[in-house]
């Protein structure tokens, strides 16, 4: 597996070493790794070869390879025995740091006899001695094995915790690691988290820290009372460990977190994501922790009934979680009984006994924003509908009495209709299947159409391609002499087809727009293609309508209906005022029709879409008066299923009229209600959906995210997967608004390993915008180097997106950004020119200047006078797309980019050292904003200015007296305009220029 070419020179090989030690660990690093040591053999230079086998040793003691650490570091200590003056005192610090690392790889061997461990320790020591280093480091390993072994630690802890720390002592976080866990072994949880508070509070860390000791505080968290708190640290801790090989420990009780808090299905989520590692984990220690993990993750979802669930397991066959158990049972059991009989004690059988057998600690914590459970996707209960709730009907026993069942709960729209549809779907699926011959059913193939029918309907209602089913369900009832069901079915493929006129999605299925036409206006495709089929489709209702003899009054009605629902779904499509009326025209039709044959489903249709009607054509306040009579009809004459969506309606329209609260009332019923009946039928993702839009504007965006996730959740249990990733993905943004970083991660974490969206099912923008909000949640959680590689790799996919140089332009700029955060200004400068170059096909004013005014900030904050040329063109570049939107007439959002630009050039030229062009900068860029008052908005921005002014003129060109004349001046204005907290900053800055004086 070569990498690179191979060095020719010392000089070429440090470089290949550099560029190999910014590699993640695992086997293309440590091959690469062994490469390396192989040419600085060949090079014949002691001190090159040295580094190298440091750094293969840091591969191999990171990638989870402890067999061949010790050889290499054998190999080490042999060249320091024979040429100690090659190991300058980094090296030799490394070298004796590094007996650790051994003493750590031979006790995760079973293999290795226990005197070998011992006599390694006894080497340890004597080296350490003779170099006249203190002896704590040993004294660690040496406790760190009793308590391997299970023996008394007693005398061990004191020898190792009781003598001070030495320069080769492992760091603080590690060592605060091996503390609690001596307090956790106790018994002592409270000591422990005591133990653990700088780590877990972030104050020490390491490579490994803090995610080891969060993986060992989780259940202690639990136990006493801290939920929230190990609910956040689970999140975090995660991330920190996930796929690693030599953190698979850690990910084993991440996994035995989730089978303990009633997360079962996450934990199986977490062991598909981290597969890879029963096969790569080469440690057998860790290998042993990582399947006990496993194992009660998998137990636990045994012993709640679902064993026969697939479960991601070792490559070559398939899985399920009975068989991935039993498999994983006897290998963690051997390699127990292996460490056991290798320690002549039984500790690592009783420690995977222990934490086999321990019960679960909660019930159910709500781990992620998206729940999950064991018999799919579940949602968390809506609100009640309290001791009231329906019953949905019972399904007929009788073959004869399903079939009438069912079209007559069909004719009427009933819920339950489908209930009944989808027994029936089965029992005629089934081989031996006989249809009743009676005449009250029809011949079979009537019901073949039934049954297709529905199933185009559910198509209708899932925004897929619904034409064909329609069609077909026509002809096969035709074929059943059934000529009013054939017309109903060929009405339906027409606005079907009418929807699609370039293939484009459909926005609303016919049936369903019928009765909420306001819910998705936001959501019309406006085109005027869309408008002229729905025009020719309604003609072709009108004829098939009268074409049609003999039609029944429940098959009239539903014509007359789809008659409005294709002229409503026009208007929608295209916003033209002469539409309107036509509608109304239809809807007085359908309405006088079923009212004279008394059908009630069919007027609550009519009043739904004539108030729909009223609020497409803008007229709010006629539509809450339509609605509200339609929900005092509802309530004494029913349908009572049509309340929910009704109710939806109207609290709809009360936030297109801005009234929140009312709005909010509204939603909350109909959702109360909507628990009655079949959630795909009620509307209930919507109503979450809108929930969350009434929360943001009452100002509760918590309750909002709640909802949020609740609609997703829904829809895609619903199978509208496109609808669900959408409506997560406006969750993930609105948690990554609140701070709610690590919970945004772990949402999105979940969505993208799904399957569907990994074996590319979901639409790659989609899949790209998810992508950029993790990104940035990760920059947000100061993970920089996670979120510059996921900014790098959607900067070259979105290159290749023609249609949208827009976003290729927004997404280059953000990655310009984190590489020079990073402190790669040449990949940030390459990165910035892909952004131009998008931004001339696709203005994007405001980002770009953004992205190249901070790149020039960020450049000689870093580098000073040295990078003060290249902020300069970064400037410069700035200031012609300041011009270019000057000229455009385009109009910033927050301050202007001229002012921004002068600001900026103050502030790298302060920087920089260039105190009087800084000044001069700054002192323009007040100009441009002008003295603020008192309904200006600018106020902090120009105090700011002010500040760095003074900054500039009293301290660094020591010249206070004229300073301080700046500072009073705008100290009194500011305060004038009752602005103390923005003056607070530059009275301190007089007040400290009056000290100097």
């Amino acid at each position: 597996m070569p990498t690179a070419p191979h060095p020719q020179n010392t000089d070429e090989l440090y470089q290949a070493l550099q560029e190999n030690g910014r590699r993640p660990y695992g086997r293309p690093r440590t091959v690469t790794a062994e490469e390396l040591v192989d040419t600085a053999e060949l090079l014949a230079d002691p001190a090159a070869l040295v580094h190298a086998l440091l750094e293969l040793q840091d591969a191999y003691t990171y990638g989870s390879e402890p067999r061949k650490s010790p050889v290499v570091f054998a190999r080490l200590l042999a060249l320091f025995d024979e040429q100690p003056d090659v190991f300058d005192e980094r090296r030799r610090h490394a070298l004796f740091w590094r007996f650790k690392w051994v003493a750590n790889a031979l006790r995760a061997l079973p293999e290795m006899p226990l005197t070998s461990l011992r006599q390694w320790l006894t080497e340890m020591r004597d080296r350490y001695e003779k170099a006249g280093l203190g002896l704590q480091p040993y004294y660690g390993q040496a406790y760190q094995l009793a308590a391997h072994r299970g023996e008394d630690t007693t005398v061990a802890y004191e020898l190792w915790a009781g003598r001070r720390r030495t320069p080769l002592s492992d760091c603080e976080a590690c060592e605060i690691c091996e503390l609690a866990r001596h307090h956790l072994a106790a018994g002592d949880d409270e000591r422990a988290l005591a133990a653990w508070e700088p780590v877990l509070d972030g104050k020490e860390s390491c490579r490994e820290e803090p995610a080891r000791s969060v993986s060992y505080a989780l259940l202690p968290l639990l136990r006493t009372g801290r939920v929230e708190r190990a609910r956040e640290l689970h999140l975090a801790g995660y991330r920190g460990c996930r796929r690693d090989p030599a953190m698979s420990q850690e990910v084993g009780r991440h996994l035995e977190f989730c089978a303990l808090t009633g997360n079962e299905a996450r934990g199986l989520e977490l062991l598909a994501e981290n597969r890879s590692l029963l096969d790569e984990v080469e440690s057998p220690l860790d290998l042993y922790d990582f399947l006990t993990g496993v194992e009660v993750l998998l137990q636990r979802v045994e012993l709640l009934g679902h064993g026969e669930l697939p479960a991601a397991g070792y490559a070559g066959r398939t899985w399920t979680v009975t068989a991935l158990r039993a498999e994983v049972s006897t290998r963690a059991d051997d390699l127990a009984a292996r460490f056991d009989a290798r320690n002549a004690t039984t500790a690592h059988t009783d420690r995977r006994r222990a934490r086999l057998d321990r019960a679960p600690l909660l019930d159910a914590l709500e781990l992620t924003l998206r729940t999950r459970g064991l018999d799919e996707a579940t949602v968390a209960a809506t609100p009640a509908a309290g001791p009231a709730a329906r019953t949905p009907a019972a399904v007929p026993e009788s073959l004869t009495e399903l079939i009438v069942q069912a079209r007559a709960l069909d004719r009427q729209g009933h819920p339950d209709a489908q209930l009944c549809w989808a027994r029936l779907r089965t029992l005629v699926a089934a081989r031996d299947y006989a249809h009743p011959d009676d005449p009250a059913v029809g011949p079979l193939v009537q019901l073949r159409a039934d049954l297709l029918s529905a199933e185009a309907i559910r198509a209708d209602e899932k925004d897929e391609p619904a034409a064909a089913l329609h069609e077909e369900a026509a002809g096969l009832y035709e074929d059943a002499g059934a000529p009013g069901d054939a017309a109903l079915a060929r009405a339906h493929a027409l606005i079907a087809a009418a929807e699609r006129p370039d293939e484009a999605p459909a926005e609303t299925s016919a049936e369903t727009s019928a009765e909420t036409l306001a819910e998705d206006a936001d959501d019309a495709d406006g085109t005027g293609a869309k408008a002229t089929a729905l025009t020719a489709a309604h003609a072709s209702l009108v004829r098939l309508h009268e074409e049609t003899p003999g039609l029944a009054p429940h098959h009239e009605a539903r014509l007359l209906r789809l008659r409005a629902a294709a002229l409503g779904l026009r208007l929608q499509a295209s916003g033209n005022e002469e539409h309107v009326a036509p509608v109304f025209a239809e809807v007085d039709l359908l309405h006088a029709y079923a009212t004279r044959h008394d059908l009630p489903t069919q007027i609550s249709g009519a009043l739904h879409l004539r108030a729909g009607t009223h609020a497409l054509s803008g007229d709010l306040p006629a539509a809450v008066t339509e609605i509200d009579g339609l929900l005092d009809r509802l309530k004494a004459h029913g349908p009572a299923w049509h309340l929910p969506r009704t109710l939806a309606l109207r609290g709809r329209i009360q936030l297109g009229l801005r009234d929140a609260r009312a709005a909010h009332a509204d939603l909350t019923e109909g959702l109360r209600l909507a628990a009655d009946w079949p959630a795909d039928t009620s509307g209930t993702a919507r109503l979450h959906a809108d929930l969350a839009e009434a929360c943001m504007h009452l100002g509760r965006p918590d309750e909002a995210l709640r909802h949020l996730t609740r609609s997703a959740e829904l829809e895609l249990r619903h199978g509208n997967r496109t609808d669900a990733y959408c409506t997560y993905g406006n969750a993930a943004q609105l948690s990554l608004d609140l701070g709610r970083v690590e919970d945004c991660i772990a949402l999105l974490d979940s969505l993208l390993a799904d399957p569907g969206a990994a074996a590319g099912e979901l639409d790659d923008r989609l899949v790209a915008q998810l992508r950029l909000t993790r990104a940035r949640a990760l920059h947000a959680g100061e993970d920089l180097k996670a979120a510059t590689a996921e900014f790098v790799a959607l900067a070259a996919e979105s290159a290749g997106w023609h249609d949208d140089p827009g976003s290729h332009a927004m997404i280059a700029a953000e990655t310009a950004v984190l590489l020079g955060e990073s402190g790669e200004f040449d990949r940030a400068r390459d990165a910035a020119d892909q952004a131009l170059a998008a931004h001339a096909r696709a203005p994007r004013y405001e980002q770009l200047s953004n992205c190249l005014r901070e790149l020039a900030r960020l450049q000689t904050q870093r580098q000073g006078p040295d990078g003060l040329p290249g902020a300069l063109a970064h400037l410069t570049t700035a200031g012609r797309i300041a011009d270019e939107a000057r000229a455009a007439g385009h109009q910033a959002h927050g301050r202007s980019l001229d002012t921004a630009l002068a600001y900026e050039h103050g502030r790298i030229n302060a920087y920089a050292g260039a105190y009087d062009d800084s000044l001069t900068a700054l002192d323009r860029a007040l100009t441009l904003l002008g003295d603020p008052g008192p309904e200006d908005g600018h106020a902090g921005e120009w105090a700011e200015c002010v500040r760095l002014a003074g900054a500039v003129e009293g301290i660094y060109l020591e010249r206070p007296a004229p300073a301080l004349t700046r500072l009073d001046a705008a100290i009194s204005l500011l305060t004038a305009l009752g602005r103390t907290e923005d003056a607070e900053p530059l009275t301190s800055l007089a007040a400290r220029l009056r000290d100097q004086e």
